[in-house]
């Protein structure tokens, strides 16, 4: 029986070297945000990006400067 992650890491790598991370509840949602925000507005104009738990809180920056993303499913608990 496969396990269902609670949650996906989303690892942000920055040109500059800066990481940061943030939180979706599930791939769809990561997806959705991808496609509809990071992939379809100018690569100079910033963007908001949710901070996974912290409601109406975002990080914001320029889709160009975002060099790498990783995805990471998480199957522990949340407070790990």
């Amino acid at each position: 029986m496969a396990r269902q992650p609670r949650r996906y890491a989303i690892h942000l790598l920055l040109i500059g070297g800066q990481k940061e991370l943030v939180h979706f509840a599930s791939l769809e949602a990561f997806q959705q945000w991808y496609g509809g925000v990071l992939n379809a507005g100018p690569t100079d104009a910033f963007i908001n990006v949710p901070i996974g738990d912290l409601d109406g809180e975002y990080l914001v920056l320029r889709p160009s400067a975002v060099s790498a993303i990783r995805i990471e499913p998480q199957y522990g608990s949340i407070e790990e």
